[in-house]
């Protein structure tokens, strides 16, 4: 029970340790065409829906589910409010939902993702209504499927887990990234070069502060995990998918 509040402490300290700067943002408020904010809304619909039916399922588990899933929702929170402006209209941040994906799956996250998006726009204008689509597909469908898939793909091999583990939270992090930029440069094609100069330019803006932010996002979801597979050892916590 003492490593229990080791881990509540963690996630305090982290809290209100990060820093923060007020006029980053997730893709901003009005940013994007409409035509595009509608298509990014739509396509992200059915991957909420799947999530409502998962995460259901979790609610109705024991309830050390239920607090593990609040703890993960708090560090996507902290994380992505976590923000170093980077091209205009953007920025770059963690993200935290590869732990979440690991833990629960990917469509759960969808869910955590869209509360903690709407929760951004609404209370530290980060990010917006009118592009809380594009933010989700790109933040909590394509980042968590990625993660998930890594992890699912490799966690059987002979691979060091806690490698694993760095390797899928960092990389859905910056898939998270490639997905932001093609939405903006879709949106704001280069006069000359169109889409692919324009993804270009995007892709390298981004990649100067959101590798490195990745690579932390990787270490700390390691040590997260960690903590939970000795809980799962001593029989505090039940979950099958760590090993």
């Amino acid at each position: 029970m003492k490593k229990k509040k080791y881990l509540s402490l963690f996630v305090f300290l982290l809290l209100f340790s990060l820093p923060s700067i007020s006029h980053g943002m997730h893709i901003m408020e009005g940013f994007l065409p409409l035509k595009w904010a509608l298509i990014w809304s739509f396509v992200s619909l059915p991957f909420l829906l799947m999530g409502i039916k998962n995460i259901n399922k979790v609610l109705k588990e024991d309830t050390n589910k239920k607090v593990l899933l609040a703890l993960v929702g708090a560090f996507v929170f902290v994380l992505s409010a976590l923000k170093i402006p980077s091209v205009v209209g953007s920025s770059s941040h963690p993200t935290g939902v590869g732990l979440g994906a690991i833990l629960f799956g990917p469509t759960t996250m969808t869910v955590i993702g869209v509360i903690v998006l709407l929760f951004q726009a609404l209370l530290l204008a980060h990010g917006g209504l009118t592009t809380l689509g594009a933010n989700t597909f790109s933040m909590a469908i394509v980042g968590p499927f990625v993660s998930f898939g890594i992890y699912k793909l490799l966690k059987d091999k002979e691979i060091n887990q806690s490698f694993i583990i760095f390797l899928a939270a960092g990389l859905g992090n910056l898939m998270t990234y490639v997905v932001t930029a093609i939405q903006l440069a879709i949106s704001y094609p280069d006069p000359v070069g169109g889409i692919v100069t324009s993804l270009g330019k995007f892709l390298t803006v981004f990649a100067v502060t959101q590798i490195p932010l990745a690579i932390v996002e990787g270490i700390l979801t390691v040590i997260i995990i960690n903590l939970l597979k000795e809980y799962k050892r001593e029989g505090v916590i039940q979950l099958e998918q760590i090993q």
